[in-house]
């Protein structure tokens, strides 16, 4: 069935505009530094990184948004608005694998860990890495001020700039405080679950779901019942996104999420999975998680051993219900009226594949 007979907004067209919206930014980008004989790698890796996929989520939520509140197609505006939250994402992705010092990302090793790579004639591996991870660092500031030079040339009117500033900036403070909880408390995962979630819906769901809808309903003029409704949505099914995202950090597969299976256990991230069973281990297993989680030497054997605790415990179980509940109270929350249908087709799509998935 084509995504015009099932009532849905076609999903791989609009991957597609943003795609290109942002391919051709990067390569004007590529033009200006040619012309002053700046390094290549700096587009080159943003170009690459971009290229290799990503599910283009943010986007299309706040294409979705503008939608919700019943915004008449696709505009070329709304697509580039749409395309600078990607850039944004861009910053996060690459600044988040600096700081935890990850190795892959979407299948190809992280932009830091190329970047020393690429710089590592005549220097020691120490001086490669910290080269790589500071010039990382600059490629994602630079990812960070191009989102916000994609939003103010996306041609919206005086109006819509208005409208969607305040949010724009509320996501970035709502995403760098989440960052700065997830990155103190790694290395000492505790029972506080309540302290795993309000990272959860910082880090994650109010700036993947919750303020791309934002975005994308002020565009279109939304009233405060339409921001209202897609809060009801988006909160719940941003945090199922997330504990998802748990769980395939330490039981999914390379092969499928593109990142090694033991990065997440080695850096021992507080998160509702591991506070759980911390909760309910026993003794000798509650020691067990606290000597290996957070392990930078963690061996695949203990890696399984870990696993089979979190399973054992019940935490593992007690997640998948927690991602449950949360999605069918997204999924009730679509029936408010102030949503379109258009939107809430998209957004039920959304949800499934936001909860069922495995990468």
């Amino acid at each position: 069935m084509t995504a015009a007979a099932s009532g849905l907004p076609d999903v791989a067209a609009l991957r597609r505009k943003v795609t290109s919206v942002l391919a051709g930014f990067v390569e004007e980008k590529a033009a200006a530094a040619a012309e002053l004989r700046m390094p290549t790698e700096v587009t080159g890796c943003l170009r690459a990184f971009l290229a290799r996929g990503g599910k283009r989520l943010r986007p299309l939520l706040c294409v979705t948004g503008w939608q919700a509140a019943g915004g008449e197609g696709v505009p070329e505006p709304v697509i580039r608005t749409a395309a600078s939250l990607e850039m944004f994402h861009t910053f996060c992705l690459i600044h988040d694998d600096v700081m935890d010092d990850s190795g892959m990302r979407r299948g190809a090793p992280t932009l830091h860990r190329q970047l020393a790579r690429h710089h590592e004639h005549g220097r020691s591996i120490a001086d490669a890495e910290r080269v790589g991870a500071s010039c990382a660092t600059l490629i994602g500031d630079l990812a960070l001020a191009w989102s916000d030079e994609l939003l103010h040339s996306a041609a919206l009117t005086p109006a819509q700039l208005a409208a969607v500033l305040p949010l724009v900036s509320a996501m970035r403070s709502e995403v760098m405080y989440g960052q700065y909880l997830d990155v103190t408390t790694a290395g000492h995962p505790t029972t506080d679950v309540e302290r795993a979630l309000r990272i959860v819906r910082y880090k994650t769901a109010k700036y993947t779901v919750e303020r791309p809808l934002h975005i994308g309903a002020a565009l279109a003029d939304a009233p405060d019942t339409v921001h209202e409704a897609l809060s009801a949505y988006a909160l719940p099914i941003g945090e199922a996104f997330q504990l998802r995202d748990d769980l395939l950090g330490v039981f999914g597969t390379p092969q499928e999420t593109g990142k090694p299976a033991l990065d997440d256990l080695r850096e021992g991230k507080h998160t509702v999975l591991l506070s759980l069973a911390l909760q309910t281990a026993g003794a000798a297993h509650r020691e067990e998680l606290r000597r290996l989680i957070g392990n930078r030497e963690l061996t695949e054997p203990e890696a399984a051993h870990v696993r089979g605790i979190l399973t054992g415990t019940g935490a593992r179980q007690t997640v998948e219900t927690m991602i449950s509940r949360r999605r069918e109270q997204a999924l009730t929350a679509l029936e408010h009226p102030a949503i379109t249908p258009r939107a809430r087709a998209l957004l039920y799509h959304l949800a499934d594949s936001a909860t069922h998935r495995t990468s």
